[in-house]
């Protein structure tokens, strides 16, 4: 098994470019590992609607990346006390869902170190019936990674506060995830002390006694080069973090003093293709001119609010502020 270094990048759109660049080029004869640890992120499942995944205001407001990867599952929090592993192999059917053979040193390793890990379901990691790692897999039908997360010392408040979506009424044809009561692992480590550096070397440790010739790869200029163009082109791309997902109907309504209004919309890939409005508000313009306006636009708050910069919505809903429509259309529910 060949290491991969990944020189200690932590943004997460990196790292998943690395990820799909190694399993996608490097030797099909050859296993590889990859450890990273990302900045605070949502990292969205392959099949999901991002925005039924995330409270957008609050991931908005405190820089907290969201990136879609190539694997199916559900939506994971990550920061720097996560640490996130990915087994690259030549692809067999055997393996395809058989996280227990993935893991299993993985939760040797653990149980040396004190921690009750056992498998759980079908690919989550539990210590005392608490989640402490999650898994997925990805197969090109050549190669495969299956990759998880070690919950080690992260902000545990912070999965609440990011995955606590608020948009309640969106009503998705994606998989929306199930929330797990979650654990970090240093809770059941006796050496308090220890860091998440100390941590991965342990598991590094552990994972040599089972492999010979165990060697670390650096990726070439060239390599990193490509890496970063795969990052810019999809990871770091709005239309593969967002408009991916999948079709999905809102309905907001609110009841201003002129009335109220009732919105249904209709987004596919991460764009208005529907917008019908309803109320008993007076205005003095058709609203069939703001559904024109913003159909193909993408549900995004700044591109719908420069869809609609130059009209006065008081002209088509009487006496409400233009912050408010917006509010109403892409806000927090109250």
């Amino acid at each position: 098994m060949i290491f991969i270094d990944n020189e200690g990048i932590t943004k997460p759109q990196v790292n998943l470019a690395l990820e799909e660049f190694a399993l996608r080029n490097f030797g099909e004869s050859e296993d590889y590992l990859l450890f990273y640890v990302n900045e605070p992120s949502i990292i969205i499942g392959r099949n999901q609607n991002t925005l039924e995944e995330i409270n957008d205001e609050y991931v908005r407001s405190n820089g907290i990346h969201v990136v879609r990867r190539m694997s199916g599952g559900g939506a994971v929090y990550h920061d720097l006390g996560n640490l996130n592993f990915s087994f690259i192999t030549k692809y067999k059917q055997e393996n395809l869902n058989n996280f227990l053979k993935f893991n299993e040193p993985v939760i040797r390793i653990l149980k040396e170190m004190g921690v009750p890990a056992e498998m759980s379901g079908r690919n989550d990691i539990l210590a005392d019936g608490k989640k402490i790692s999650g898994n997925a897999q990805f197969s090109t039908g050549k190669r495969m990674f299956s990759h998880g997360t070690l919950l080690f010392n992260s902000d545990l408040g912070e999965v609440a506060n990011a995955l606590n979506v608020k948009m309640s009424k969106i009503q998705s044809k994606g998989h929306k995830s199930v929330r797990s009561r979650v654990s970090n692992i240093i809770e059941f480590i006796d050496e308090k002390n220890m860091t998440l550096a100390d941590f991965k070397q342990n598991i590094l440790d552990g994972l040599y006694q089972d492999r010979e010739n165990f060697e670390t790869y650096k990726l070439t200029e060239d390599e990193w080069r490509s890496v970063h163009e795969l990052k810019e082109e999809k990871y770091g791309n709005w239309d593969w973090n967002y408009g991916k997902s999948p079709k999905f109907n809102i309905q907001r309504s609110k009841r201003f003093p002129v009335g109220e209004i009732d919105l249904r919309l209709d987004v596919q890939k991460g764009h208005i293709k529907n917008l019908k409005i309803y109320g008993d508000f007076f205005g003095k313009e058709s609203v069939h001119e703001i559904e024109d306006m913003l159909q193909d636009v993408r549900y995004e708050p700044e591109d719908i609010a420069a869809s609609i910069e130059k009209i006065d919505v008081k002209d088509y809903f009487g006496n409400i502020e233009r912050q408010e429509f917006l509010d109403l259309i892409y806000g927090e529910d109250e």
